[in-house]
């Protein structure tokens, strides 16, 4: 029983780090979106994005 324990724990961890990465993958591309997105928009709307003062 303890090997097959061994095996599950072994297959989880495996499948813990590859949805782990998956995730972090996804989160890379979702961040980059934001950055492309709100870039554009603020193009179409002429917005300064490195210096926005507010007095």
């Amino acid at each position: 029983m303890t090997e097959n324990a061994q095996a599950d724990a072994l297959r989880r961890n495996t499948l813990r780090e590859a949805a782990l990465e998956e995730m972090a993958k996804f989160e890379r591309k979702e961040i980059e979106f934001r950055k492309k997105d709100r870039a554009e928009r603020a193009a179409d709307l002429r917005l300064p994005l490195d210096e926005i003062k507010v007095h």
